[in-house]
């Protein structure tokens, strides 16, 4: 018998978050903002998906236009390590890298392009869903979702131009007709949590699918 080949160790669950961001002003009833991933990427590729991504080292020195709501600061920090403003300010800092899109307020000492002489506003955000990737992929996040409505955008909801390259295919999907791109499961049950919120059908608690253990577990926070 040869010697057994060793393999990659298991790869860490890093922290994310992502916004959601819904608009009600369509002719065809509320929408959300998604673009899709490249056909190479080793994370979901060519999957449609919402604006987000790894909380950076430096989210956590951003300074936020404002403070995080009671309730937006005690649903981030359940069972977890990181600063819930670190959360915050990383859904809207990738939130502006990948589609343009700007939710601030005036103030200083943010240190990424697209903020000049403003802050991330953490205001108009809800804490909506919360998922950590299950084991045998090849990236894993613990992924905060946040809601934000799109009046909160600084600028045109319709103009992408200042997009980086992460995500193609910018637009908004009415939340009626989403389930028919290609998205991942989780995508798929977050959007019927936004869909239950938009009807105003939503249940009490943030919905928490934990794949941390050898077991999957969904339960609310």
């Amino acid at each position: 018998m040869g010697t057994p080949r060793l393999t990659d160790a298991a790869p860490s669950v890093r922290d994310a978050a992502t916004v959601v961001v819904l608009r009600r002003d369509g002719a065809e009833g509320p929408s959300v903002l998604m673009g899709q991933r490249g056909a190479k990427a080793a994370f979901m590729p060519s999957k449609y998906v919402f604006p987000g991504g790894a909380v950076d080292a430096g989210d956590a020195m951003v300074r936020l236009a404002a403070p995080l709501s009671d309730a937006l600061h005690a649903g981030l920090s359940a069972r977890s390590s990181r600063p819930p403003e670190a959360l915050a300010a990383a859904a809207l800092r990738e939130l502006a890298e990948e589609t343009g899109q700007i939710i601030a307020a005036p103030g200083t000492g943010c240190p990424w392009p697209g903020f000049d002489g403003l802050c991330p506003d953490p205001t108009p955000l809800r804490f909506v869903f919360r998922a950590i990737t299950p084991p045998a992929r090849p990236r894993r996040f613990d992924a905060r979702f946040l809601l934000a409505p799109a009046e909160a955008l600084l600028g045109d909801p319709d103009d992408f131009s200042a997009a980086e390259d992460e995500l193609s295919h910018l637009h908004w999907v009415p939340l009626h007709q989403a389930r028919a791109l290609d998205m991942p499961f989780i995508t798929e049950v977050v959007l019927a949590e936004v869909q239950a919120i938009a009807e105003g059908q939503e249940t009490p608690g943030v919905p928490f699918f934990d794949n941390s253990g050898e077991t999957s577990v969904f339960h609310r926070l």
